[in-house]
């Protein structure tokens, strides 16, 4: 099963190089154990694009689509027997990382 592991955050640009290094050990420890797939960190918010193309014209705003105090600044997506497996993995990294995170399995 896949799952997606969302990092939340507060602050843009908050990862110290400790966090960084611990980051990256358990990115080595997900690849070594056959659970990566791909993880990433994302832009601030501010820097989002909407984009609605449900009418006759396309409509691109500025800005993330909810406003928010906390936000998704990266993710892991990885594959993970069940949830307990995946919830523990989202453990570490949550550890790793020092930020809150949020777990969700794809929709089969």
């Amino acid at each position: 099963m896949y799952f997606m592991i969302s990092v939340i955050d507060v602050s843009t640009g908050s990862g110290t190089d400790d966090e960084m290094d611990a980051i990256d050990a358990f990115n080595d420890r997900l690849r070594a154990h056959g659970h990566w797939v791909i993880a990433g960190g994302l832009e601030p918010p501010h820097l989002a694009k909407v984009i609605d193309n449900r009418g006759e014209t396309p409509v691109v705003i500025d800005g993330p689509v909810v406003k928010s105090r906390e936000y998704v600044s990266g993710f892991w997506i990885i594959e993970a027997q069940d949830l307990d497996e995946a919830l523990a993995l989202a453990t570490e990294g949550s550890k790793a990382c020092h930020r809150k995170v949020e777990v969700r399995s794809f929709l089969r």
